[in-house]
């Protein structure tokens, strides 16, 4: 029960901080096409993340699948939380991670000790929050996940 509500207000708040938080422009990229990216890029690894999860692009949210797949995080409830975790140990600051932190902590203290362990690694990383993904993703994941620490 608390996985469904917890999904609901992320789907009721999802088309706002689109419409009037997300200052970046959309990628325009076809999910398809991401899979004619060369092995063991960012490119075929997000395109192989969207198909396997069955998920579709998310205009102006494209950054949020990269990081499940630099981070290797799942797309359960608590994972998406924990998630939220690691980008505020990695230095990410917005309305929205705080929102979702306070609303998870509330619904998941049990996994307290999961969030603070992913706090923790996206703290050990190099801030890498930051940057513009869609000219990354011809890089490897690997070179990426290396070079930040990931």
């Amino acid at each position: 029960m608390r996985d469904y509500l917890i999904e609901r207000l992320y789907e009721s708040s999802k088309k706002p901080y689109q419409k009037y938080f997300k200052k970046n422009e959309p990628w325009n990229i076809d999910k398809s096409k991401l899979m004619d990216y060369p092995e063991a890029s960012l490119g075929l690894g997000l395109g192989n993340f969207l198909y396997n999860n069955h998920f579709d692009i998310q205009e102006k949210l494209e950054d949020h699948d990269i990081i499940h797949v630099l981070t290797n995080t799942g797309v359960s409830v608590y994972e998406e939380i924990g998630m939220q975790y690691y980008l505020l140990g990695n230095g990410k600051k917005s309305m929205y991670l705080f929102m979702v932190i306070l609303s998870g902590t509330i619904f998941y203290p049990k996994r307290m000790s999961y969030f603070i362990q992913q706090y923790k690694r996206g703290k050990r990383a190099h801030s890498f929050h930051y940057l513009d993904f869609s000219k990354m993703l011809l890089l490897p994941v690997q070179t990426i996940q290396q070079s930040f620490n990931i």
